[in-house]
């Protein structure tokens, strides 16, 4: 599915932009932190500090009644011939616990050193299950 081009693309980005809509098809985009293994995105949930501990995430509740998402990974330069972009189509899942979810928090411990303080091993995982790949411009590394 992904290229080896477009992983090494991926995996040397920091944040991506994830995609999600409600029931009725409205939009919500925010900047996430992920880590790729073979065919699945992960993104944690971490602490929130100023958010209602009541009330799931926005994007939790958008996967839950429509798991259809996308995550644009995306480089940007003023050389114009530098741009490149990444988009990723797939269905969501979220993952609040689990071998699949404690491997994914592992991973994500791994690649983000902020995430080693936090208490996440009892926070949701997203999965994305990539479906299909979109491509766009310069993804040299």
């Amino acid at each position: 599915m992904l290229s080896a081009t477009d992983r090494q693309f991926v995996e040397t980005r920091r944040v991506a932009r994830l995609a999600t809509a409600d029931r009725n098809g409205a939009p919500h985009v925010v900047p996430v932190c992920f880590a790729l293994a073979d065919d699945t995105l992960y993104i944690t949930i971490d602490q929130k500090p100023k958010r209602d501990a009541g009330q799931p995430l926005k994007r939790l509740r958008n996967i839950a009644d429509n798991p259809e998402v996308a995550v644009v990974v995306d480089h940007y330069d003023e050389d114009w011939t530098q741009l490149g972009w990444v988009m990723l189509r797939g269905r969501a899942e979220i993952l609040a616990d689990g071998a699949e979810h404690d491997q994914a928090q592992a991973l994500l411990r791994t690649r983000y050193r902020q995430l080693a303080a936090m208490h996440i091993e009892s926070l949701p995982v997203i999965a994305v299950r990539i479906a299909r790949v979109t491509r766009w411009g310069n993804l040299a590394p």
